[in-house]
């Protein structure tokens, strides 16, 4: 029995009729409200029994770190627009006033859903004698943690006085705080305080004993208030944390990019705040006062009834718990790479190769800049980087290969949003090796993921190319499902130059070979292949979109796949996290499908099928890989690349195991309806239930195969145009 969320192997669920005004704003969801769908389903992960203890912790952690970065980004954003007067409807209709009503109602749910999972989440730690312990629950440790109190926390902390002569201190974005309420125990004069808790200092001190035991830093510091406020007594106090605007604002004109994003930095941590976190029974004059320090009305205020700063429940995943944490996984090396003792230049040479990390190792990125960078053949390198990590091995060998001589040209975007200060300091040490350092365009985001290496075989210049799909960042590469192509073909290599010399230079390309670019043509590419597809629909050929990626918003692109629908495309979309297109309506959409994969990786590849006449799956299918996800500001404000895959090997690996095993998830799979809302899929106890991360975990993929062959890797399309003439894996 096929389940409704296996989109590989199940028919499309009938339409339903919605009441829609379906050439108006209606046939659009919202994007903020869809990004809150998004992050109720990351929490959700938290209550799901086959998530291991500690990671539906770290799932509870992140899904509040979304929410924090969403207002202090996209609300504030729209607030920005409300005071300006914006009255002017999103594509779905709504107004900027609206929308914020209704994100406040839909987070304050959610944050309210965080605490009652969090109350569930103690009980069970405290199972597996990991306890998040109250100020009464640690007396018994008093002594000790005076002690640790004196040696660790004390030096840092700054206790702060509210008065005329201590005017309100600044209190930075995500600044956490207790606001105190004393007296003084001599002649009974109130005092009234704040202590900010210091960032440079665990979140959660770790007590001695049996098992694992925390006290949150905050619960520390109201226990020892006689070391930090002698002689008197504390009458009331709350907790509080402000989230600022973070959107940057950087002149057009400036002189200096670097010097002015710096400036700008600064400004964001001063920005205005936009939301008031605030412990519940929080004293009145407390509560007054912190208010109208910050300029805020009830509106921006959430009282708390639990624990605040919930982000930093990360610390408490701790590692030498390994039954309570994922399985281990090492990624693979590929074997055509080990056939040729570890020489990428060489495997590459043998044929394009396309790799999927986390399941094979990122390293292989990596090695091949060091492997450019250290051979005496190799001339030149040109590289983007979007964000990496803080001690990149790819600076390194970028440094390495400019402080060698070589011709090394970094493409560094300042605009990298909170990763804007690292990205300036490397741009720095880049400099100082003596690499040419760009920033691209003032008003576009470089955000495709590139790398050249030219290198010097006999008589001739042989240009090596990476593209990916992710950032090249090491950290990150280890929980991001993406794609790499390596290649050394030709006009590949001339396509990636001419982008490069478009961000350095301001040449724009008059023609490419292989790719699309934003905002140049990459969504005319994708238009014109949803209306081919279309096209091939009406003429009674077979017509379908498999299409995978983490956003989808344009209204272009979404009207041409209602349009593709219509006219009998099958369209099905794996979409994880915002979605501005309603599935199964009828009149509207019947032939398109949504799922969302939320699971142990988080799915960020961007691919594209297209059945091109001959159905899906098939190696006369149009397949690609990009950078760019299908939304306004990634099709015409930011520098995207679009790759067609025309390596068969590379093709067959797409359709056949990566695409085809994200369709065929249930384990992990919510379908969209065509309201906006998900339905996690559900299977018979004790049944079966594919999981995509399970399956490429366990399995190796195609491309990177070499001598070892490909026999042993699985299929889980099977149909005769996905194989070679012989019967086997295309070569």
């Amino acid at each position: 029995m096929t389940n409704p969320a296996d989109f590989l192997h199940n028919d499309f669920s009938p339409a339903r009729s919605c009441g829609l005004d379906m050439a108006g704003p209606d046939r659009f969801l919202n994007r903020e409200l869809s990004w809150l769908a998004f992050n109720w389903r990351v929490l959700e992960e938290v209550d799901n029994l086959n998530v291991p203890l500690l990671e539906r912790l770290r799932f509870l952690s992140i899904s509040a770190t979304n929410l924090d970065e969403f207002y202090s980004v996209r609300v504030a954003g729209l607030r920005e627009l409300a005071r300006a007067g914006n009255t002017s409807p999103g594509m779905d209709g709504l107004s900027t006033t609206k929308q914020l009503e209704l994100i406040d109602t839909e987070a304050r749910d959610l944050m309210a859903k965080q605490q009652s999972i969090l109350s569930n989440l103690r009980i069970e730690l405290a199972a597996q004698d990991i306890h998040i312990l109250t100020a009464a629950q640690a007396a018994e440790d008093h002594a000790y943690l005076q002690q640790l109190f004196l040696s660790d926390v004390f030096p840092v902390v700054s206790p702060l006085a509210i008065d005329p002569a201590h005017p309100f201190p600044f209190i930075p974005n995500a600044g956490f705080a207790l606001a105190l309420q004393l007296e003084r125990k001599s002649d009974k004069r109130s005092l009234r305080a704040l202590v900010p808790v210091p960032q440079q200092v665990n979140r959660f001190v770790q007590l001695p004993g049996d098992g694992y035991r925390y006290l949150p830093l905050e619960e520390l510091i109201l226990m020892q208030l006689e070391q930090l406020f002698p002689g008197y007594e504390l009458k009331g106090h709350c907790a509080f944390s402000v989230l600022r605007d973070s959107d940057l604002e950087v002149e057009d004109e400036a002189e200096d990019l670097v010097r002015e994003f710096e400036v700008a930095l600064k400004r964001r941590r001063r920005g205005e705040v936009i939301r008031l976190k605030i412990s519940t029974q929080a004293p009145t004059a407390l509560r007054t006062a912190i208010m109208a320090e910050f300029s805020i009305t009830e509106t921006e205020v959430i009282e708390v009834d639990g624990m605040l700063g919930l982000p930093d429940l990360k610390e408490l995943v701790v590692e030498d718990r390994a039954n309570l944490l994922w399985p281990n996984f090492t990624p693979r090396v590929p074997e055509r790479v080990s056939d040729h003792e570890g020489d990428m230049f060489a495997a590459i040479r043998q044929k394009d190769m396309l790799l999927q990390h986390p399941y094979e190792t990122f390293d292989m990125v990596v090695r091949f800049l060091q492997q450019a960078a250290r051979d005496p053949n190799v001339l030149a390198i040109k590289q983007t980087l979007y964000r990496t990590s803080k001690r990149s091995p790819i600076v390194e060998a970028l440094c390495e290969a400019a402080e060698d001589g070589k011709s090394v040209t970094a493409l560094v975007e300042l605009k990298a949003r909170f990763d804007e200060a690292a990205n300036i300091r490397q741009s720095r040490r880049l400099e100082r090796a003596g690499a040419h350092v760009v920033y691209g365009f003032m008003n576009l985001k470089t955000h495709a993921k590139i790398s050249t290496v030219v290198r010097r075989e006999g008589d001739r210049l042989v240009t090596y190319t990476h593209y990916g799909t992710g950032n090249y960042h090491p950290i990150t590469a280890r929980i991001y499902t993406d794609v790499s192509l390596f290649t050394c073909d030709a006009a590949l290599g001339r396509d990636a130059t001419k982008v490069f010399n478009y961000l350095s230079g301001y040449a724009q390309p008059n023609t490419l070979e292989n790719i699309s670019i934003s905002p140049l043509s990459l969504q005319s590419t994708l238009l014109e292949r949803i209306a081919t597809e279309a096209k091939n629909a009406k003429n009674g050929k077979p017509a379908a979109i498999w299409a995978k990626m983490n956003s989808l918003i344009d209204s272009d692109v979404i009207d041409a796949l209602y349009a593709a629908g219509q006219a009998g495309v099958k369209i099905s979309l794996i979409v994880r996290g915002i979605c501005g297109l309603r599935p199964g309506v009828k009149g509207l959409s019947e032939n398109i499908r949504v799922k969302s994969v939320i699971g142990r990786f988080l799915e960020h590849s961007r691919i594209v099928c297209f059945a091109n006449g001959h159905g899906l799956p098939s190696l006369e299918a149009r397949v690609y890989i990009s950078s760019a996800d299908w939304m306004d500001r990634n099709l015409h404000r930011r520098v995207e690349t679009l790759v067609e895959i025309k390596n068969a090997t590379a093709k067959a690996q797409i359709v056949s195991q990566i695409i085809a095993a994200n369709l065929a998830d249930v384990a992990q799979s919510w379908v969209m309806q065509p309201d906006g809302t998900y339905t996690r899929a559900t299977w018979p106890e004790g049944s079966f239930a594919f999981n995509c991360h399970r399956f490429f975990m366990e399995n190796p993929s195609l491309s990177g195969r070499g001598s070892a062959g490909a026999r042993d890797v699985p299929k889980l399309t099977h149909t005769d145009d996905t194989q070679s003439p012989s019967g086997g894996w295309p070569d």
